[in-house]
């Protein structure tokens, strides 16, 4: 079936879910749910912060769950995936611990702290140019490479591992109002979304983009998955060039909608984790947060997922002193 006309994804169910959840227990750490003490008044923020899993994102939860389902035959070839850098390192966390080779797919503007993450692992790293690496994830074929293929957004059992933190959130905050997730390509929303609509479906779940790269809500606009321009900027790990085609119907069917900040924004909230709470969130993990900042009074309690604190030094030093990243 040729990549555009792929069939679509259907969201993992409940069971899937809690499955996940017993065969990645000693992998992801069940992280906690932590007060942000700031935000307009009626509207409480908390924060689940991903950011303290051991590779720093939440991304080995999916990776710990697909490569754990996966047969001894298919891991004989080694681990491949195409990554930004977060789902680089789940995967290769995860061929670390189970002992075979691992191959990353990155595109040329990946971060250096992300690459140098990568390469501490183990993994190799093959560069490409983004509009390349992009076709990877939309044609899932890779020519020149072998391995048993991790798709960092559009596969059923990395959704269900992600699925997990609904669970969680659920479990520690029972009365939540609303969910903020970052939007990437749709696998971390979509996966939440699923495990609080089976259990409490009346909470709506927003997957949150810069205005730089937000296809998701150009897609809710449209009514259909729509490709964008995309604008490079320091939130590297979430704004894409499209909805994947297979993805969108089950995420117009999850997801409530598309919250969109400014990467200004975005910036601004990286430094207030840091100073409020002591969290160092890349940009991704902080644009849930500067859009229930900016959600305004009376929304009640909201919660952020803090993907990911993988950021470089450098463009973080730029953010704590008040300006954006070059």
């Amino acid at each position: 079936m040729p990549a555009l006309e792929r069939a679509p994804l259907e969201p993992p169910t409940l069971a899937e879910i809690e499955a996940a959840r017993r065969r990645i227990r000693n992998v992801a750490v069940r992280t906690p749910l932590v007060r942000l003490h700031a935000g307009p008044e009626g509207t409480e923020i908390y924060l689940k912060l991903e950011t303290l899993q051991p590779i720093g994102s939440f991304k080995i939860r999916g990776a710990a769950n697909a490569m754990l389902s996966a047969s001894a035959a298919d891991l004989a070839r080694g681990a491949l995936t195409a990554s930004a850098g977060n789902m680089a390192q789940g995967v290769a966390w995860n061929a670390r611990a189970l002992s075979i080779p691992c191959t990353v797919l990155i595109p040329d503007n990946a971060p250096e702290a992300k690459r140098s993450a990568i390469e501490r692992l183990g993994a190799r790293i093959v560069p490409l140019p983004f509009d390349d690496w992009w076709k990877v994830l939309i044609e899932r074929t890779v020519p020149g490479h072998d391995g048993f293929f991790v798709h960092p957004v559009a596969d059923r059992a990395v959704i269900a591992g992600n699925g997990t933190i609904g669970l969680e959130i659920l479990e520690d905050l029972p009365d939540v109002d609303a969910v903020f997730v970052p939007f990437g390509g749709g696998g971390l929303s979509s996966g939440i979304a699923a495990a609080i609509r089976a259990i409490k479906p009346g909470v709506p779940v927003y997957g949150c983009e810069v205005s730089t790269a937000a296809p998701l809500a150009a897609s809710f606009q449209a009514g259909s998955a729509q490709s964008i321009q995309h604008t490079p900027s320091f939130v590297d790990g979430i704004g894409g060039k499209s909805v994947l085609a297979e993805m969108w119907p089950m995420i117009r069917v999850l997801l409530a909608g598309s919250k969109v900040v400014e990467t200004r924004a975005a910036a601004e909230a990286v430094r207030l984790l840091a100073e409020r709470v002591r969290v160092i969130a890349e940009g991704a993990g902080a644009v849930p947060v500067a859009a229930a900042l900016a959600a305004g009074p009376g929304r009640g309690k909201i919660v952020c997922v803090v993907s990911g604190g993988n950021i470089d030094a450098g463009k973080l030093a730029h953010i704590l002193a008040g300006d954006l990243p070059p």
